[in-house]
């Protein structure tokens, strides 16, 4: 009697025999999960697929039948798909003319406003262009999307957006102005003349596997070899001898901050607040005339400051909380001076509140950018409103509100201690920005000096500020320190007046450009610009 050998590695959809020569094929591998393989360091290479499974022998007659082993000889057929069932799609997203960040953002709309609901965005990142290289540099990113669209649906609603926005297609890979691509859908592999998933061009260009790398570092990319993850392809990419960077914008009239560019320099966000009880300049600027109003922005802007920052409620500790209309008193006139008297000026303002109706007022107003000290924890409408707005946030770590903060400053080392507990919470705020529909790349983030923490404590936070940018899930975001005149300088250097804390300032804004800080936010402005200006030259070249 001849034999033949057969390798049972999983349950097979068909008894077959298999010469010694046979490719052996294990249909439950599609679905292999294995923890080991998901959770190994990235220095590991993934295991071999017989590291993975476990092969018997068995030895079969030439005249084996399946009923011999009691197994079905045909599967039934799948149960028909449901058309209304929501699907999981990754979409690439680009662009190299005009206002490209404009153009990717008004693409994600318009994917929403077709029921293609945005869930979640990656960072936009900037790359140099592949395959035709003359052409200018491209921002590239990706989103999760949920539809109920088949994939050849996806791919005509993709490109009918493509066409509403202008695009023409002249050159293939050449300039465009929009791209939207199919990355992955619902897991499956889908291959028709017109399109592939997944896309054949992923393992080998670091421009989608960045962004994709960042909405799912341990998915697989490829159903067959679900040992391969998005992270791990991106880990076998050759080192690019220009390294790409993130782009976070501030304004259509601004330049983004370029949050892993080495060279970017520091913004310098000079502190205006309209209040009369802040706890170290209360009452310096609400009772001025005008003129004497715009001369001191003037010099913020002459000295260097490229931020303005326009708050209305003190979040000092015992400061009592105002109401919404007299916030709105106290912010909108200056953000409105600063608007007609600079209009000359690259002036940023931002609002600094944590109400989401301040928030929208101050944006009709004239400012670009919301700075909220809760993090969008405190106004259940804030980080809805932001999203609608479409402005860029800055998510500050605090824990309850300016009245018990300083009672909830534990950090258990068995919770990661400091630096982890502020990450995991930033982590949590940035998920419900997103959860909220405000893009990943509109997000910025502030430790919170200060706020929920006490003492000594927030030097560490300047120590391990390079170690919070690059937390899991905080990477390529930029971040703002706001030091300036605080209780814990005061107590290192015995500086009881806040006001004469500028040099125990100073060394704690070197710090935040040393540890990456992207804006460090100031009272003394002229002051701090020349500390940020030779901090620059020391450590961003």
């Amino acid at each position: 009697m001849k034999s033949f050998t057969l390798i049972a590695a999983g349950p097979l959809r068909q008894p077959r025999l298999l010469s010694p020569s046979a490719r052996y094929v294990c249909h439950s591998c599609r679905n292999l999960r294995v923890s080991r393989i998901q959770q190994r360091p990235f220095s590991q290479t993934a295991p071999s697929l017989s590291d993975s499974l476990s092969f018997k022998k068995y030895t079969l007659s030439r005249n084996f039948k399946p009923k011999e082993v009691n197994l079905p000889a045909k599967m039934a057929s799948p149960p028909p798909q449901d058309p209304a069932r929501k699907r999981l799609a990754y979409i690439a997203l680009g662009s190299n003319l005009g206002d490209r960040i404009g153009w990717i953002e008004k693409a994600c709309a318009e994917l929403d406003a077709r029921g293609i609901k945005v869930k979640r965005t990656s960072s936009l990142w900037e790359t140099e262009p592949m395959y035709v290289l003359d052409q200018d540099r491209f921002v590239n990113g990706a989103c999760e999307v949920e539809t109920t669209l088949e994939p050849l649906a996806l791919l005509d609603a993709l490109q009918d957006i493509e066409n509403s926005l202008g695009r023409k297609k002249i050159i293939d890979k050449g300039p465009r102005n929009i791209d939207l691509d199919i990355l992955l859908y619902d897991n499956i592999k889908f291959d028709h003349e017109r399109l592939t998933i997944p896309h054949i061009g992923i393992p080998e260009r670091e421009f989608v596997l960045k962004p994709l790398a960042e909405l799912i570092p341990d998915k697989p990319v490829d159903p067959n070899r679900p040992w391969t993850l998005t992270r791990d392809l991106l880990d076998a990419l050759p080192r690019s001898s220009t390294p790409i960077t993130t782009m976070t914008p501030l304004s259509a009239h601004h330049p983004p901050i370029m949050a892993l560019n080495r060279a970017r320099k520091t913004h310098v966000m000079g502190i205006l607040n309209m209040t009369p009880d802040s706890f170290s300049d209360g009452g310096q600027n609400t009772s001025l005339e005008e003129p004497t109003l715009v001369s001191n922005i003037r010099s913020f802007l002459d000295a260097g400051a490229t931020m303005i920052d326009v708050g209305g409620q003190s979040t000092a500790p015992n400061a009592p909380e105002v109401s919404v209309e007299e916030e709105l008193n106290r912010v909108l006139p200056a953000i409105k001076l600063i608007r007609s008297h600079f209009s000359d000026r690259p002036v940023l303002i931002s609002v600094d509140t944590y109400r989401a109706s301040v928030a929208e007022a101050a944006v009709a107003a004239g400012a670009d950018i919301v700075n909220d000290v809760s993090g969008g924890s405190m106004d259940p409408e804030m980080l809805p409103t932001v999203a609608r707005l479409g402005t860029t946030i800055c998510l500050m770590h605090m824990r309850g509100t300016p009245a018990t903060m300083n009672s909830l400053a534990e950090y258990p080392d068995s919770e990661g201690g400091l630096i982890g507990g502020i990450a995991r919470e930033l982590v949590d705020r940035v998920a419900a920005a997103e959860a909220a529909g405000i893009r990943r790349w509109r997000i910025v983030l502030d430790p919170g000096l200060g706020f929920a923490k006490v003492g000594w404590q927030n030097v560490d936070v300047l120590r391990h500020l390079d170690e919070l940018r690059f937390w899991p899930g905080l990477q390529g975001l930029p971040w703002l320190v706001g030091s300036s005149r605080k209780s814990f300088i005061g107590r290192v250097t015995g500086v009881p007046t806040p006001k004469e804390r500028i040099w125990g300032t100073a060394a704690t804004v070197a710090a935040a450009v040393q540890g990456g800080a992207d804006v460090v936010r100031v009272h003394d402005v002229r002051e701090m610009a020349q500390v940020v200006a030779m901090a620059d030259a020391i450590w961003r070249y």
